[in-house]
């Protein structure tokens, strides 16, 4: 008995020297069995035998086995918050990265909407900003991008995947397969209208840095600048014009992908996606993203020329600005640019996004096509 309880004690003492992952039940699966067997007797008698430890070779590979079966936060449950919250980072990924990029783009797209008659073709506004400002010139207003669609990013795929479940569920799954594109754009109307709350300060402040010479060299001075000048609400007036632009931008970029996924998949693959590689998936991710990104592109541009031009003329209301520009070069100015621009970007996001799903050992976004009924 002594000795039982001296064998007990002796290992309850040492296990609290010890990390409690390597004798407790943890998010890795590793359980007490496996490392800290129940307390036996120093001497075992020949009627109970002493079980042989299992070695910490075992344990450290039996806590890395998810990160092994390409789960490397561990199993993640479809719509759980452990699957949002891996959405809403994928997001950042997929949004921060790629307008980041494109920032040499965006600055040109910028100047030529805001001033045709300095900027009036594209090679001509990348020379005549790089002289002028000089190569860096191209990058400027790159961190309030890169922060700004950051949180545009997280928002835009995060609430997406919950409110086309909380839209799925809603209606009942029977009406959420025959009603599914109002899913897709309903779910994705309701993100962009939180997503682009997040993104508006920052777009305030990008505009400026890019089209208004002199003004700030990037974030940290164009900040409080804006804010001196206009006050806090000075950073949301683009808020209506970005929702025009970006709602529309966002429904079409989600229905239109999921259409076209489920399109490549019935007609252009000859196999169900069930049985393509993740690298075949992840390919018609991004083809379907480029498709979409045009459509994008031409739906959202009368406001996306709107809110550059709001932008950098403070205090200058809409209807003058339309009634300037006409609706011609509303819906025309900068169009071919902005195709190229957000088809790439569209394309390349939702490849960063499905990659960053599957590195998490989630499925690639898309519906599956319905079985044909024999």
């Amino acid at each position: 008995w002594n000795s039982r309880l001296y064998s007990s004690s002796t290992m309850d003492s040492s296990n609290k020297l010890l990390p409690s992952f390597l004798y407790s039940s943890s998010k890795f699966g590793v359980t007490p069995q496996l490392v800290a067997p129940p307390a036996m007797p120093l001497v075992a008698s020949p009627a109970e035998p002493v079980a042989p430890v299992p070695s910490m070779a075992k344990a450290i590979a039996s806590a890395a086995s998810p990160m092994v079966a390409g789960q490397p936060f561990g199993k993640i449950e479809l719509n759980s918050p452990k699957y949002y919250a891996a959405s809403l980072f994928g997001g950042v990924l997929a949004c921060g990265l790629t307008h980041l990029a494109v920032t040499p783009l965006d600055v040109v797209k910028c100047n030529m909407q805001t001033d045709p008659v300095k900027y009036p073709s594209i090679p001509s506004a990348f020379g005549t900003i790089a002289r002028e400002g000089g190569a860096s010139a191209l990058l400027k207003g790159w961190l309030p991008t890169l922060i700004g669609y950051s949180a545009q990013g997280a928002c835009k795929f995060g609430f997406y995947e919950f409110f086309k479940k909380y839209y799925s569920d809603l209606v009942g799954e029977e009406n959420a397969k025959k009603y599914k594109d109002f899913i897709y754009l309903g779910g994705s109307a309701s993100a962009e209208f939180f997503a682009d709350i997040a993104l508006c300060p920052f777009e305030a402040v990008k505009v400026r840095v890019q089209t208004q010479p002199g003004f700030a060299e990037g974030w940290s001075d164009g900040f409080p600048k804006l804010v001196a000048q206009d006050g806090y609400a000075g950073l949301f007036r683009g808020l209506v014009p970005l929702w025009a632009r970006q709602i529309p931008y966002t429904m079409m970029k989600f229905g239109c992908f999921e259409r076209t996924v489920e399109a490549i998949y019935t007609y252009g693959m000859p196999k169900p996606k069930s049985e393509c590689s993740k690298q075949e998936q992840l390919g018609v991710s991004f083809l379907a993203g480029y498709i979409a990104g045009v459509f994008c592109a031409v739906v959202s541009h009368p406001a996306d020329n709107l809110v550059s031009k709001m932008n950098q003329r403070a205090g200058v209301p809409a209807s003058e600005i339309i009634a300037e520009m006409g609706l011609y070069n509303l819906f025309t100015r900068g169009l071919p640019l902005r195709i190229v621009m957000i088809g790439t970007l569209t394309g390349l996001q939702w490849g960063i996004y499905d990659a960053f799903k599957v590195f998490v050992g989630l499925p690639t976004t898309g519906a599956t096509p319905a079985p044909e009924k024999k």
